[in-house]
């Protein structure tokens, strides 16, 4: 499943340069994440009740091209590695107002309790969800990885 997310940069999103700042893009991931996972039907106020907390534990980007003021970017978000104890995120953000690759990112999250206490696993409810969006993708001919 592909979460799309289209976004105009504003001033507060750059640095002294006028060139978006590296923080923006990270909100912008944690709110693709966040979108895709409601879109699999997975609900953050039972996440609480269930104690779980979904921190960011690895994050890569490779940035390809500027992003300016009053640019506008669609970022793309899917699932690319679905692993027992952890998701890692796909990102790309393609600058709608020149054409241009902006990056490639990825961001891993794991599990944990509210003290920050690892889970040995994803838990079910969380798993099922994000293998069934793998497996729609299987069927689409998309590339995601499962381990």
């Amino acid at each position: 499943m592909l979460h799309k997310n289209y976004v105009k940069v504003y001033y507060v999103d750059t640095d002294s340069y006028g060139i978006v700042w590296h923080g923006a893009y990270v909100k912008w991931f944690e709110v693709a994440r966040v979108e895709l996972s409601a879109m699999l039907g997975i609900d953050f106020k039972e996440l609480e009740t269930m104690e779980v907390q979904m921190p960011v534990v690895e994050l890569n980007i490779r940035y390809k091209s500027p992003a300016r003021a009053m640019d506008e970017l669609l970022i793309k978000s899917r699932i690319d590695v679905l692993k027992k104890t952890s998701v890692t995120f796909g990102h790309s953000i393609t600058n709608l107002t020149t054409g241009k690759t902006v990056l490639n990112a990825t961001s891993m999250i794991v599990t944990t309790d509210f003290n920050g206490k690892l889970y040995k696993k994803i838990p079910d409810y969380l798993f099922d969800k994000y293998q069934s969006a793998i497996e729609t993708d299987d069927a689409n001919n998309n590339l995601c990885f499962v381990r």
